[in-house]
């Protein structure tokens, strides 16, 4: 996947918008995963829920903790990542290809307004903000 095309959290979430905008891929960046260690669960949203920016989307325990993964924009679960059930650790060895949490249904607008409040990043802007947790 090409990261110049996905926006960040400060959360660590990652967001890939569709090309027709109505739907978008989410996950975890690198970041977050290489933080957690070895992710031994993920419990994963169920399809049909609505979701507003910021609501707890899915749940991710690793080896070192458990950490919520929160909605980067509004929208309904369309589907999630099955494969995840059964193989969880594929997030830290694919976070950004095999390791997508779910897809959502954009609500009309909510990109827009997760943009216009300045809670999503681009990769440059989320690289630096990760170092600047690392110093």
């Amino acid at each position: 996947m090409d990261l110049s095309t996905l926006k960040f959290t400060k959360t660590h979430e990652w967001i890939s918008v569709s090309a027709d905008g109505a739907g978008a891929l989410v996950g975890i960046s690198d970041y977050a995963q290489e933080s957690l260690g070895d992710v031994t669960y993920v419990e994963l949203p169920k399809p049909g829920k609505a979701m507003k920016q910021g609501d707890v989307l899915a749940t991710v325990e690793s080896v070192k903790a458990a950490s919520d993964i929160f909605a980067p924009a509004a929208g309904t679960v369309e589907a999630v990542n099955d494969v995840l059930t059964g193989t969880p650790e594929v997030i830290n060895a694919s976070p950004y290809e095999e390791g997508w949490i779910c897809r959502l249904t954009l609500d009309a607008g909510s990109m827009e307004a997760a943009l216009a409040s300045g809670s999503l990043m681009d990769a440059a802007a989320y690289g630096e903000f990760c170092k600047g947790l690392s110093e």
